[in-house]
């Protein structure tokens, strides 16, 4: 049964993220985020791609080398990060980071925020991505 990393930190959605790919705790994840310098409270974790990046590389895990538009919920591969909730603060972009999944045919999202009543989404319509970056070699 799949279960999905809920963010144990207003700001830690890319953590989140990150450990729903590896298969680990929000905990164990964020214990290797910290020793790597990255903080959940460093908003530049949901403005900035690298962070993610970094953390899923560290754990042998490739990532596409730019964020390809989205076009489609077919057209994602098997494993993606995705970002929702486009926003600007500062004229900066901002947003949250969930896992697009395909398992056995079937789609779906793990979105570790705290407030959803489930965190396995297939809510399609109501997510509205920017872009993704394909994750590869889990």
């Amino acid at each position: 049964m799949l279960k999905p990393v809920i963010q144990e930190e207003k700001t830690g959605c890319g953590i989140a993220s990150v450990a729903n790919i590896l298969g680990k705790t929000y905990p164990e994840m964020k214990a290797v985020a910290n020793a790597m310098g990255i903080y959940a409270e460093d908003k530049s974790l949901w403005s900035d791609t690298q962070y993610v990046r970094e953390m899923l590389s560290n754990a042998g895990v490739e990532t596409s080398s730019d964020e390809i538009p989205f076009e489609s919920w077919g057209g994602l591969p098997d494993l993606a990060l995705l970002s929702i909730k486009h926003h600007q603060e500062g004229g900066k972009n901002f947003w949250h980071w969930v896992v697009f999944k395909r398992l056995d045919g079937q789609e779906f999202v793990l979105d570790s925020a705290s407030y959803l009543a489930s965190n396995i989404r297939t809510d399609f319509d109501e997510m509205q991505p920017k872009w993704f970056i394909e994750v590869t070699n889990v």
